[in-house]
């Protein structure tokens, strides 16, 4: 029997290489929009790196509250396990705190004006980041909801495990060890996900103008199979970030420890450093939206791979209250 003819999955590093020449292709768009509206989320986040650390009340308040929650929960606080991810998680807490006005601007902007230029084609009206920041508001809400179950998720799963090691007698160091390693992989598969679709849902809420769960629902459908090529992106992208948070630290922050006078010169090299964490993301989004379409044009297949067929979600209207899934197939 014949296959059918299907539009082939495109590998990360085609996207990737697809995303830098989209980039350089409508560079001074791009640069303009890394300049304007994502250099200030990069200046904060990379500030807040290098404040909240020293902060004398909100980080100290952040890692005592999530040890009594662990304490309450039983979790072996001498594990350097949980004494590592308590100081990670109020890290991450005490900086999303301090960037979230910037992000609920400058990044949820700068994304939409990313996503409304690669979808300039399907406007008939000028494009306008503004049509589409409310879609991309609500998801991103909905997406902190989502990050949040994550960690429940898996903190829960933890839970179990070391009360069930504890109530069987396994409470030994290298038990202990071993499951915490094994929590830390567990871990690290549930918020990579979570991450992966998360940024993937706000794409697709810009560009199909849906929103909130809806839009993670479509998500989930449309990443299903393709999670490998979502982490091979996503793991390019942030350690670069993470490279340029490492550069930050580095060249600005252990040099005001030493006591060393800030000067026009440093601060000139900390907007360039923001700057490279700007392009960055830019490229992020043109990389998902690319990733985005692929998934679109590529058609689904059924176990054995003889029918393709299409995955739509009809019927988005909220308030009447019903939300139908469409398969449509498409014979040879």
């Amino acid at each position: 029997m014949e296959d059918n003819p299907r539009i082939p999955m495109e590998t990360a590093a085609k996207i990737i290489r697809r995303s830098i020449y989209t980039f350089l292709q409508n560079y001074q768009f791009f640069t303009s929009v890394a300049a304007l509206l994502a250099f200030p989320f990069s200046v904060s986040i990379l500030l807040s790196q290098a404040l909240v650390p020293s902060s004398t009340y909100l980080l100290p308040t952040v890692y005592n509250r999530l040890q009594n929650l662990f304490l309450a929960a039983g979790f072996p606080l001498s594990s350097e396990f949980f004494t590592i991810l308590n100081l990670k998680l109020s890290q991450t807490i005490s900086s999303s705190i301090f960037t979230l006005p910037f992000t609920l601007t400058f990044f949820l902007f700068a994304k939409a004006s990313v996503i409304q230029a690669l979808n300039r084609h399907k406007q008939s009206s000028p494009p306008s980041c503004i049509s589409i920041f409310n879609p991309l508001l609500f998801t991103y809400v909905c997406n902190s909801i989502l990050i949040i179950s994550a960690n429940a998720t898996a903190f829960c799963l933890l839970f179990i495990s070391f009360n069930f090691l504890e109530g069987f007698g396994f409470s030994s160091r290298n038990n202990l060890l071993l499951l915490s390693a094994a929590g830390i992989v567990l871990y690290s598969v549930l918020l990579a996900n979570a991450l992966i679709i998360s940024n993937f849902s706000l794409v697709l809420s810009g560009t199909e103008r849906s929103s909130g769960c809806l839009a993670i629902l479509k998500a989930c459908v449309m990443i299903r199979g393709r999670t490998a090529t979502a982490l091979a992106l996503a793991l390019p992208v942030n350690l670069a970030l993470a490279g340029i948070e490492a550069l930050f630290q580095y060249r600005i922050v252990r040099a005001s420890h030493r006591g060393q006078t800030p000067s026009s010169l440093m601060a000139l090299e900390g907007m360039l450093i923001a700057y490279m964490y700007s392009i960055i993301l830019v490229l992020d989004t043109i990389a998902t939206c690319i990733f985005f379409k692929t998934c679109k044009q590529s058609s689904c297949v059924d176990q054995e791979g003889r029918y393709p067929y299409k995955i739509e979600i009809a019927g988005e209207d909220i308030n009447a209250g019903h939300v139908s899934l469409k398969v449509s197939h498409e014979l040879p």
